[in-house]
């Protein structure tokens, strides 16, 4: 074989070869493009999760339910949007109560988004939708607390302070649905009521002198209900004591009697008898350790001393 014809079969060898190569690497650029296209296309929507889709910027749909889901690649795209509850720390601000005090409410919402289609069109962005919200939240609360008493709010037995909370979150979803922000509370809670600085120690002040006057206005009617107790009693024991010493001096007196009636028939019996006993009790009243008798002899009463009896 002569060298032309060698070179002339290298030559076709070679393009061949370019052209094999050529096609595989067209082949797998294809392959790879559509593995693009297809992963681009793809889109997982995860529980408690919305995906909304959109076109030039337009929504097209959202998808609400979780598993795998299509859309056009290049020309769609999609972004997410939270499906659970979430918590807004509304920022602290100043209100006045029905009594003129002021004071700082700090509270949280608890909330999530029911329509996401709304809430794009209407709020544009979670943060838009967190700003009408916080607004709609500090209108109310300031309407509600302003028709309190400062003493109400602060104090939880003289306050409703859960129908409250259940009023104000009624309210705000109301307003939230009024203006279609496609979001609803689900419950708004005041976590801290202060007083600005300012005012603070006066309002201590005052609420000392109140506690002050109503325990004095308590001592006062205890010991006021304290005197009548005891004028009570008091009385109760003289009336006792009069009708004892009565019911005594009666059975005394009774007594008394009828000793007088046992003594008057016994002496009766024997006038010997009764002469000796009341001259043996005249000695009681006469005679005692300093006592001088000068008596006649023949008188009754020596008679008796010496024992003579007629």
């Amino acid at each position: 074989m002569s060298d032309e014809n060698v070179i002339e079969t290298g030559s076709e060898t070679n393009s061949n070869y370019i052209k094999r190569m050529i096609k595989i690497g067209l082949s797998l650029l294809i392959l790879v493009l559509l593995l693009v296209v297809f992963i681009s296309s793809v889109m997982i929507v995860k529980e408690g999760e919305y995906k909304v889709v959109r076109q030039f910027g337009e929504i097209v749909r959202i998808e609400k339910e979780p598993g795998l889901k299509f859309k056009v690649p290049l020309i769609q795209n999609a972004s997410t949007l939270p499906k659970k509850k979430m918590v807004y720390d509304v920022n602290e601000k100043e209100i006045n109560t029905l009594d003129k005090k002021r004071m700082i409410i700090d509270n949280y919402a608890i909330w999530h988004i029911v329509d996401p289609d709304k809430m794009i069109n209407n709020a544009r962005t979670m943060i838009g939708a967190e700003a009408r919200m916080g607004e709609f939240i500090f209108s109310v609360i300031r309407t509600e607390l302003g028709q309190m008493n400062y003493e109400e709010i602060i104090n939880d037995e003289q306050s409703s302070r859960g129908d409250l909370h259940k009023r104000i979150t009624e309210r705000v979803n109301q307003l939230l649905a009024r203006d279609e922000f496609g979001i609803r509370v689900d419950d708004v809670r005041i976590k801290r009521t202060d007083l600005p600085d300012e005012n603070e120690k006066t309002v201590f002040r005052n609420m000392i002198s109140e506690r002050e006057s109503k325990a004095q206005e308590y001592l006062s009617k205890g010991e006021a209900a304290k005197n009548r107790i005891i004028a009570q009693t008091d009385r109760e024991v003289t009336e006792m004591l009069s009708k004892a010493e009565a019911e005594a001096a009666q059975v005394r007196a009774e007594g008394e009697q009828e000793a007088a009636r046992i003594y008057n028939e016994s002496f009766s019996k024997d006038e010997s008898f009764y002469q000796l006993y009341r001259t043996l009790e005249s000695y009681k009243k006469t005679i005692d350790g300093e006592t001088t008798i000068i008596l006649p002899q023949d008188s009754p009463y020596a008679r008796s001393l010496t024992g003579y009896f007629d």
